[in-house]
């Protein structure tokens, strides 16, 4: 017996897959239908991968043939899942009144991003802007020795019938970190979701007010914590520390490498270059390339990032943190000078960002086959 095409079809709109309300045919499931005499091939296009759902519906459709069309045709279904792409929850969000999220990174430990954020933001207040800084360096945090707030803790404040932290405030400077909540000998030994709920709870649970600018002090290297701050923040762009040096260039790169994938996408604002030639005090016209010579001002060109500037190895540099008064409180040096330059270019990368690029999303983190996933959301 030959088959009809017509007829087969007619049949195949009697049923339909378990959780849709057209028939097959409506809906689109059956892409092809051939017949070659007693011979039936149908192929299906399913939404739902479900084993039990793929079984259910060959069966209906070898059925449906047998006893509407021929009862002894002989019917192959070939199923294929296609699953429509689905949109992932959106977790990250903004937070009123913050303007610019500037997360200030470093490939490895020990080469002044720190240092670099604290005077950041005070010569950023020091020129009107409104900042902040999350001290987010969880195992390491040292933003209250910079800003010389040890002894405090923030305080509860009311906002919009909510609960909500104070951030401590010195210099012109809201600060919150982790080291407001711990005590000095205390090691803060977390898992990665126990730090991420925490700094959760610093960015969304605080009264930061009207911020031109948040800096996020971000840990050395490049990882959890890393990705948590950017899947709970869209980050407007990244600052990247680093000295002259191989070792340490050989890390900023792949901290830009990391701002820089297509699943993360963040602005690379600039790289900084820390302890950049040291100066004796009595031999101020000399310059020494104790960790070599713009090495972090070579790699900018490389990979094609801005070069914000230079910081000299200076000793009151590393005492003024010591004390908790950022150096660039002070006037006329060649340190409040330096942080002005590269803080001016900052704000003038900021402002190209935002006028020639769209906003930045936040990701969203899955994990898939044991291994770590990043996709934008």
């Amino acid at each position: 017996m030959k088959l009809n095409r017509k007829d087969i079809l007619k049949a195949l709109e009697t049923i339909s897959v378990a959780g849709e309300g057209k028939n097959m045919v409506e809906s689109g499931v059956v892409q092809n239908v051939m017949t070659f005499g007693d011979e039936v091939v149908v192929d299906l296009v399913l939404q739902n991968p479900a084993l039990h759902i793929k079984k259910r519906a060959e069966v209906d459709v070898m059925k449906v043939i047998h006893e509407k069309v021929y009862a002894k045709a002989k019917v192959k279904v070939n199923v294929k899942v296609q699953a429509p792409e689905k949109k992932p929850e959106i977790k990250g969000k903004s937070i009123p009144g913050i303007q610019n999220v500037i997360a200030v990174a470093s490939g490895k430990g020990g080469v002044g991003k720190s240092t670099v954020t604290a005077n950041l933001a005070v010569t950023l207040s020091k020129m009107g802007f409104k900042v902040g800084i999350l001290d987010a360096d969880i195992y390491g945090p040292s933003a209250p020795i910079m800003f010389d707030v040890e002894a405090e803790r923030p305080l509860s404040v009311q906002v919009d019938g909510k609960s909500k932290m104070k951030p401590v405030e010195n210099y012109g400077v809201k600060i919150l970190s982790i080291g407001f909540f711990t005590k000095p000998n205390q090691a803060v030994v977390w898992r990665g979701p126990m730090a991420a709920k925490a700094l959760n709870q610093m960015i969304f649970d605080a009264a930061w007010g009207e911020l031109d600018f948040l800096l996020v002090d971000l840990p050395p290297g490049t990882g959890d914590i890393h990705l948590s701050i950017m899947q709970s923040l869209p980050v407007t762009g990244a600052v990247i520390v680093s000295t002259p040096q191989n070792v340490a260039l050989a890390d900023a790169k792949k901290g830009v490498a990391m701002f820089q994938q297509e699943s993360i996408n963040v602005p690379v604002l600039g790289i900084v270059e820390n302890m950049a030639y040291f100066t004796p005090e009595e031999l101020p016209d000399n310059k020494y390339y104790i960790f070599g010579k713009e090495g972090a001002r070579n790699l900018s060109e490389d990979l094609n990032v801005p070069f914000l500037g230079e910081i000299p190895l200076v000793q009151s540099l590393r005492e003024s943190g010591d004390i908790g008064r950022p150096a660039a409180l002070q006037t006329a040096t060649p340190l409040e000078t330096a942080f002005e330059n590269i803080t001016r270019n900052m704000v003038q990368e900021t402002v190209n960002r935002n006028k020639n690029l769209p906003p930045t999303e936040a990701i969203k983190i899955t994990t898939m086959a044991g291994c770590s996933a990043v996709n934008k959301k």
